[in-house]
């Protein structure tokens, strides 16, 4: 393409802000030229407004340290500025809700990182290699919002994505009981240990909301598209424990599964590893050539090993063994804020970008 999609970042100076302008740091398609946030950093150069608190392991984009942070509640002129944006801003349920529907009322597409919309029938809620066909339902949200090209798409939550995507590998042999538990990094809060030096050596059991997303979000992506609404799946049941663990970036999950028609170890391993979907049919530019990678190892995957493959936006499964109670079970890992959020964001915008929703005002 010739031009590039003019970006805005809301909620831009926040941890999962800062890896939306990482990885869209010399995007073939898009480009961050608006950044907002809160009152107290509009105004500010990015550079000044994020001061000493750039999370991230790469250095700040030279091209966004000079763009001055708009106010994320001017909606009309943050608007006015871009094609459409990504939204990770900090707020109650009820104001982003409300805020993500006012830009997409100006007729700017909304790619959220936020769990409000999620469950907003006519919300499309997308893995891009699962469900793709799920941002037909965009039709009726726009009717519903009286818009010709607004309207907001959601990624899932970051910890379903370390089994979900083997769940759907899996869908002929239909799986219909999942118990997972789920190793959480801290990053998924938005910190570092410089931020939460108490989480140094430990592990809490708990992490507020995380259990219901874990075990109803993939049902939801699972699901259907019908008169204009999205049903979720009645299976498999999933019932799921979240724990927050002393690793920077990667989820790590151990997940038993008990299935209709059993299969083979075999014929699971070759389910995962030739999945594939839309984005990769159309070689977008986020997504991984391989999805899911399986390791052989008894001591894979680790995220020191296994965090970043496929530039973090694949997943890696390991230790797939028949179990004493269910079927089969195994350990999956993903990067939480690559695939897991912002990455996965991106990927969403870039299919919907290739199905024509995203476009140049």
């Amino acid at each position: 393409m010739s031009e590039k999609l003019r970006v805005g970042i809301l909620g831009g100076t926040g941890m999962v802000g800062q890896r939306f302008i990482s990885l869209l740091e010399d995007h073939p398609w898009f480009e961050v030229v608006t950044i907002a946030a809160s009152a107290r950093s509009a105004g500010k150069r990015y550079e000044d407004a994020v001061g000493g608190r750039w999370k991230m392991t790469t250095p700040m984009p030279e091209a966004v340290k000079d763009i001055v942070v708009m106010n994320v509640s001017e909606v009309e002129k943050v608007a006015s500025t871009v094609d459409f944006v990504f939204s990770a801003v900090d707020m109650t349920k009820d104001e982003i809700r409300a805020i993500e529907e006012e830009y997409a009322k100006t007729e700017t597409p909304v790619v959220s990182n936020n769990s409000a919309h999620r469950w907003t029938p006519d919300v499309p809620m997308i893995i891009p290699e699962i469900n793709p066909e799920h941002i037909e339902v965009i039709e009726a949200q726009k009717k519903r919002l009286g818009t010709k090209r607004g309207f907001i798409a959601v990624k899932p939550n970051c910890s379903i994505q370390s089994y979900a995507p083997v769940l759907a590998a899996w869908k002929e042999f239909e799986p219909t009981e999942v118990v997972a538990t789920t190793y959480q990094a801290i990053s998924g809060a938005g910190k570092t240990f410089k931020d939460w030096p108490e989480m140094e050596g430990n592990i809490i059991p708990y992490i507020g909301g995380e259990e219901e997303k874990s075990e109803q979000e993939p049902l939801r992506i699972l699901g259907k598209v019908v008169d204009g609404k999205i049903e979720k799946a009645s299976s498999p049941l999933i019932t799921t424990q979240c724990i927050r663990v002393p690793v920077l970036n990667g989820h790590t999950a151990a997940v038993f599964v008990r299935f209709n028609k059993k299969p083979t170890k075999e014929q699971l391993i070759e389910k995962m590893i030739s999945f594939r979907g839309v984005p990769q049919e159309l070689e977008l530019p986020s997504a991984p050539g391989q999805f899911i990678q399986y390791l052989e190892e008894d001591n894979r995957p680790q995220v020191s090993l296994d965090v970043d493959y496929e530039r973090g936006m694949g997943i890696s499964i390991g230790r797939l063994r028949e179990d004493t109670l269910f079927d089969y079970k195994f350990v999956g890992l993903s990067h939480n804020t690559v695939r897991g959020a912002a990455g996965g964001a991106v990927l969403c915008a870039e299919l919907l970008k290739a199905k024509g929703y995203i476009q140049a005002k």
